[in-house]
């Protein structure tokens, strides 16, 4: 029997359905459609790598942000969690220093990380992510080297779940377990992922994706210090009848890059003409005493975006001591005041008049939700998801109310996966 073959059959033991079950959930029909998966992807792999070394399988969890919304950059406080949507790797190791990757729906990437220097060209594409990891965790003493591999994401690009994030711990857990033994803990492993996407990728990100990515579970974070304080937590919101739905609308984040870039750089005009780099550092009542003299240096949005994060970090702390106390009525509250903060004085629900699909997204679950659930903009904003606490019983009725005006599949309804990235081996 070949290597492959073996593989495959080990899918079936009582070990590996546990395993999947821990990381996809209990759904009807998870284990039938993640052996599917997992099957067409070593087929993949045998087919365009032939490999004779151990082909492992690494995955690596989308996120979804509950609370902190745009508070990740200025070191302030976030409530997130990695979930059952992943970004997956068949993926054995080389005797060189060529990756090459082959992943579903883009074109086939090689590269030689013998060079791991920036390179403009790369600027927003996948190998500026694979070559920014690799020379971080070079640059901190671990070892590196080349592999081949066959990657397929249910993290879908635009989905709000942060695929690039998904896509940058995934290449650090290959990385780590191909050649360090899987060694990296999971902050070390956020940091490595957050740096390729500044650096090499060219986008000016929190830590907020990579951490949920890397930590998994339901975490809060602090961001202040140069170590990020996470918290772990355990709520079953599905166990209180509430399933957590993100809605994509559909918006396209084409052209959006400048208007991502100016939340942070405007909280930080701010944080500088109070003498700080970052609006953490800055108190509160000084902020405010200081509104009058502010107006004539940056610009009232810059104001506006500096008291959102101030409301926000608050707000963080109101949802995990809701959660702590088992409190959802306050809990879903924070969730909707998190929200209209969101749109009123953070302006990141829409960019462009001619598209406010997340308005609209909006305004339904509001319709639907009311004094039920809790609705919010989801992640970076101004195109892209929403995020919704339904009440089972309204599910379907939500589903079909949201994919009757965003097209069929616009709602994801998601578990909150335990771990972080994870090595299968079969």
């Amino acid at each position: 029997m070949s290597m492959y073959a073996n593989m495959i059959r080990n899918l079936k033991t009582p070990q590996v359905m546990e395993r999947l079950n821990r990381l996809y959930g209990n759904r009807d029909g998870m284990l039938v459609e993640q052996t599917a998966r997992y099957v067409g992807l070593l087929k993949r792999h045998e087919e365009l790598f032939h490999a004779e070394k151990e082909v492992l399988m690494i995955s690596a969890p989308g996120r979804t942000e509950i609370g902190g919304n745009h508070t990740d950059h200025n070191k302030g406080k976030v409530l997130a969690a990695a979930v059952n949507l992943d970004t997956l790797s068949a993926v054995s190791r080389r005797d060189d220093m060529i990756v090459n990757v082959h992943s579903e729906g883009y074109k086939p990437m090689s590269m030689d990380l013998s060079d791991l220097s920036v390179r403009e060209e790369e600027k927003g594409t996948t190998a500026a992510l694979v070559r920014g990891v690799a020379a971080r965790m070079a640059e901190m003493g671990y070892k590196i080297g080349g592999f081949d591999a066959a990657v397929t994401s249910s993290v879908a690009s635009g989905s709000g779940l942060s695929s690039s994030a998904a896509f940058e711990v995934m290449t650090c857990a290959i990385l780590d377990a191909l050649y360090n033994d899987f060694v990296i803990d999971f902050k070390q492993r956020a940091k490595i992922s957050q740096y390729a996407e500044n650096v090499y990728f060219g986008k000016p990100s929190g830590l907020l994706d990579q951490m949920a990515s890397s930590a998994g579970g339901l975490v809060t974070v602090d961001f202040r210090g140069d170590d990020p304080e996470v918290r772990p937590m355990s709520y079953d919101f599905a166990a209180k009848g509430y399933a957590l739905v993100v809605v994509a609308t559909g918006g396209s984040h084409a052209d959006l890059t400048d208007d991502y870039a100016a939340i942070p750089a405007e909280m930080k005009q701010v944080a500088a003409c109070l003498g700080e780099d970052v609006l953490r550092r800055v108190r509160r009542d000084e902020f405010m005493q200081a509104i009058p003299e502010l107006r004539s240096k940056v610009s009232d949005r810059a104001l506006m975006r500096a008291l959102h994060f101030f409301d926000e970090n608050d707000r963080v702390v109101r949802q995990v001591e809701a959660l702590d106390r088992d409190d959802l009525g306050a809990f879903f509250w924070e969730i909707v005041c998190s929200g209209r903060s969101s749109y009123m004085y953070l302006q990141n629900v829409y960019a462009r008049v001619e598209d406010q699909s997340l308005c609209l997204a909006l305004a339904l679950a509001e319709n639907m939700l009311l004094n039920q659930g809790g609705w919010r903009i989801h992640g970076g904003g101004f195109a892209g998801t929403t995020l919704n606490f339904v009440p089972a019983h309204m599910l379907g009725r939500f589903v079909e109310v949201m994919e009757g005006a965003f097209g069929e599949h616009s709602c994801h309804v998601l578990d909150i996966r335990p771990e972080g990235p994870a090595v299968i081996r079969l």
